[in-house]
């Protein structure tokens, strides 16, 4: 039976448009030295017995290798430092994997990401497609949801009036979130008005730009006992990835979210999705996202996201009570975030936010143009 591992301890910084005073090492070197407070864990610990994940992002950091310069931050000078370069719930799968398989029992897991630093996140994101193809006629993230949102629409029949639900909403609980501190109250008269971006992605759809690190300690069972008395199991975690060219792909069907989500839901014993959480976190890059995910995940009815929405579904659920990727995280670090906000509930942390009582929760990553790759992680308190 595989070791089971848990979630220690979580850290983070601000998420702020642009953190222009500090270097990306500055930020990381605060997360883990809360980490260590909280653990008491020091490097020589570290290294003796685990690795360290690095999150971050060659394009962003303006520099090729660029977990290079953080390898004395995380303490793995002359250690082992492995780096996920795509969507940060991967370095969770990654540290799972690595003490389920007995080459370690801890593992620091740190990402980090400065897009204020990008003259134009769109101009990053362009580089993700194929050079002869997609690149020429101009795609990035943006115009590739815009083309998702579209197939979303004329599927589900979900409108204006829903997706300025979804983003007021989300500013309400973010102003209760610390971690945001930047972020403000919006009217639904001010999304509605707010300029197009990619039809029918209207500017206050989108997630804003913003610099921060986030970061957490992961440990086999064994370890974790002495470490937290209030460990965080990772019952179930779960990925996909959909075809590369959008030609081979139906933008609405979901295809990778579900496929992901089965793979967790069944290694977690977890047989109905609508009941099973406490606390949900998902990675809403756009507000279209949000229902479209939630059908994906199977917390509402195959095209019945706005109806959800409109009901008053994410309320109940307990969807993105920090406010969600629409509050403003690092493209490369959401989910991540979610999985840390997850832990952070489910350990009883969550300030203004608490859950009462929260036991379970599920935490969703996304990278990709559309939707592209899934990861979906369930949780549980010890």
């Amino acid at each position: 039976m595989a070791r089971r591992v848990a979630i220690c301890a979580v850290a983070q910084t601000t998420y702020q448009r642009s953190k222009w005073d500090q270097r990306f090492q500055g930020m990381a070197l605060d997360v883990v030295e809360s980490l260590q407070q909280q653990t008491g864990l020091d490097f020589s610990q570290h290294r003796e017995s685990g690795m360290s994940i690095s999150v971050s992002d060659d394009v962003f950091d303006a520099r090729t290798i660029s977990d290079n310069p953080m390898t004395d931050v995380l303490g793995a000078h002359f250690g082992c430092e492995e780096k996920v370069a795509q969507e940060g719930a991967q370095a969770l799968y990654y540290g799972l994997a690595a003490i389920q398989s007995g080459h370690v029992d801890v593992v620091l897991v740190l990402g980090h990401c400065k897009e204020s630093q990008a003259a134009s996140r769109n101009m990053v994101t362009h580089v993700a497609f194929d050079p002869f193809y997609t690149r020429p006629v101009g795609l990035d993230f943006c115009a590739a949801a815009g083309l998702q949102a579209q197939a979303y629409a004329a599927r589900s029949g979900i409108g204006d009036e829903h997706l300025a639900k979804v983003v007021v909403r989300a500013r309400e609980n973010a102003v209760k979130n610390p971690l945001t501190p930047e972020v403000v109250k919006v009217s639904r008269e001010e999304v509605l008005s707010s300029p197009m971006l990619a039809d029918p992605i209207r500017e206050l759809h989108a997630y804003p730009v913003s610099d921060g690190a986030v970061g957490m300690i992961l440990a086999a069972e064994e370890r974790a006992k002495n470490i937290t008395k209030r460990p965080v199991w990772i019952n179930g975690v779960g990925n996909c990835m959909d075809s590369f060219f959008f030609g081979d792909r139906d933008l609405a069907s979901n295809f990778a979210l579900k496929k992901a989500a089965a793979i967790a839901y069944k290694r977690a014993g977890i047989t109905e999705p609508r009941t099973a959480f406490d606390v949900i976190e998902l990675s809403d890059q756009y507000a279209y996202q949000q229902p479209m995910w939630a059908e994906g995940l199977g917390i509402c009815d195959e095209g019945g996201g706005p109806a959800w929405i409109h009901a008053g579904g994410p309320e109940r659920s307990n969807v993105n009570l920090s406010g969600g990727m629409l509050a403003g995280n690092p493209l490369i670090l959401g989910g991540l975030v979610r999985a840390a906000e997850a832990a952070l509930q489910l350990m009883g942390k969550a300030g203004e936010r608490q859950v009462r009582k929260a036991r379970t929760a599920l935490a969703h990553g996304v990278m990709g143009p559309a939707g592209q790759f899934h990861t979906v992680a369930v949780l549980e308190r010890g």
